[in-house]
């Protein structure tokens, strides 16, 4: 028998239940997987209602999207064997310990690929790479608009957009959404629930409006966004995740000369399966140039699924939401690490940081926000001590008075390293280790300049705690970082940092 969380009647996520079911074996062209982990998607919310297009036969578990090990094969399956490390479109049955799927929609892990990774790329690359690229017809050098740009699908289609050679504005509801959408390396952000939305794209495109508008949201944001589109732009359907499918007034195409098109991935998966696994085969080799990387919001044991759903329902998910499910397979993988929610609820904060008890207790909190640093004014004094310092006397930095007719900014800039110069500052204000005998904070592991600091600006430090690796006492933990400056939207570098930490 093996373990899962099974829909036996339609409903909330509270109505799922964890039971026991008989394991399974393949037909001919299936496999079965020894799922490691199953990520949560928008769907997998409407299927457990009876909402979705697709809908499996009672009792059912969630979950379309799965990675992990192959357990056995069907005698007509020649691409993966028993023990390979695999990916899986399952369309359900993920959240449990085995799943079983059509050979055809399993895939080989690409190496150095961890298994949270590989639960969370098909569905949101591959949704979004397919919107932009066979139906938005993305050009290099047009102006994309994404709604609910924190999503799963959102995030993906704002690094797809930048890979495609396009000027990305992200939408979403929050400023720690959008913060994380930056990351991402969106050039503009609209909070669209406080910010006059259709005159700050208007705004940003000096009057042109955007050129393709890829909306997963729906509802209330569906026709100003549609109207803020440009001449012959491309507006793309992608799903309701706010809940309303809107009713939208046909003539707003026709005065607009714009083309209002529906995205169904799955759909085109089947019916063109060539032109898909060309699309999947590119995506591939993003992620193996370091090009794409999912955002994690949070793990959850298999007995939190339920949590999980209600996570993405409330649209509490920044990225992905990922179903940590075979605790064997997890502990054979090194780069899947597991976060309770209690182990990470024991941080205790002391004037304002967190305190760890020791490298153990850092590595369990992955994924917490460490939090933002306070405001720091970049003067011109602190511009010359860090030119004395690096012995970089660049008259953009130093010399004030030609600066004011020479520069293009009117005035001195800092130099991109200087900001990074206060990350001790600010991570020593962040947290503590109580076990350290000694913590030195000695480098980037990258680093990305997007824009200028100008003397005078106020500029602070958003740091999120990333991974730990520790050996014979010894640490290494890395922390990834955006600097941003007061008033303006584009950061001023996102970074991976890296601390030293001696037991």
């Amino acid at each position: 028998m093996i373990k899962a969380v099974l829909c036996k009647s339609f409903g909330d996520p509270d109505q799922l239940v964890i039971d026991q079911i008989a394991e399974l074996t393949p037909d001919d062209n299936e496999v079965i997987i020894q799922v490691v982990a199953c990520s949560v998607n928008y769907p997998d919310t409407l299927m457990i209602k009876n909402m979705y297009q697709f809908k499996p036969e009672m009792p059912f578990s969630p979950g379309g999207e799965v990675s992990g090990i192959i357990k056995s094969v069907g005698s007509a399956v020649k691409h993966v064997k028993q023990g390979d490390k695999v990916f899986a479109l399952c369309g359900w049955g993920g959240f449990a310990e085995e799943v079983k799927v059509i050979a055809k929609r399993v895939f080989p892990m690409p190496e150095g690929m961890d298994f949270i990774t590989a639960s969370s790329v098909m569905y949101n690359y591959g949704t979004s790479f397919h919107a932009l690229k066979d139906r938005g017809y993305l050009k290099e050098g047009e102006t994309l608009l994404v709604l609910g740009a924190a999503g799963g699908v959102g995030l993906a289609a704002v690094e797809l957009g930048k890979i495609m050679g396009a000027t990305v504005i992200a939408a979403a509801s929050n400023d720690e959404k959008l913060l994380i959408c930056k990351e991402k390396g969106a050039d503009h952000i609209i909070n669209y629930s406080e910010e006059g939305f259709r005159d700050k794209i208007k705004t940003i495109t000096n009057g042109k409006g955007v050129d393709v508008i890829y909306d997963p949201v729906g509802d209330q944001y569906t026709e100003p966004a549609l109207r803020s589109i440009a001449y012959n732009g491309r507006y793309l359907v992608v799903g309701f995740a706010a809940g309303k499918i809107p009713e939208i007034a046909l003539n707003l195409a026709l005065l607009k000369s714009c083309a209002i098109t529906g995205v169904f991935w799955g759909q085109f998966a089947e019916k063109e399966p060539g032109l898909n696994m060309k699309n999947l085969q590119q995506l591939a080799n993003y992620f193996q140039k370091g090009q794409l990387k999912p955002h994690i919001y949070k793990t959850y044991p298999l007995e939190e699924a339920p949590v999980a759903l209600w996570d993405m329902i409330n649209r509490k998910v920044i990225g992905k939401a990922v179903v940590l499910v075979n605790e064997e397979a997890n502990r054979s993988n090194p780069p899947i690490q597991k976060v309770e929610k209690s182990e990470v609820s024991e941080v205790q904060q002391k004037d304002g940081k967190f305190i760890f008890k020791n490298l153990h207790h850092l590595k369990q909190s992955y994924g917490l926000k460490l939090g933002t640093s306070d405001w720091v004014t970049m003067d011109q004094s602190k511009i010359n001590d860090f030119a004395r310092a690096t012995e970089d006397f660049q008259w953009i930095h130093v010399d004030t008075e030609r600066a004011k007719s020479e520069s293009p900014f009117g005035k001195t800039i800092a130099h991109g390293f200087n900001v990074l110069a206060f990350s001790p500052k600010f991570l020593y204000a962040m947290f503590d280790i109580e076990s350290a005998k000694l913590s030195l904070n000695y480098g980037c592991n990258k680093v990305r300049f997007m824009s200028p600091i100008i003397v005078d600006s106020k500029v602070r430090m958003h740091a999120i705690l990333k991974e730990t690796e520790i050996e014979n006492g010894r640490g290494k933990v890395f922390i990834d970082v955006t600097f941003e400056a007061q008033g303006q939207d584009k950061p001023i570098c996102v970074a991976e940092l890296i601390s030293m930490v001696i037991e």
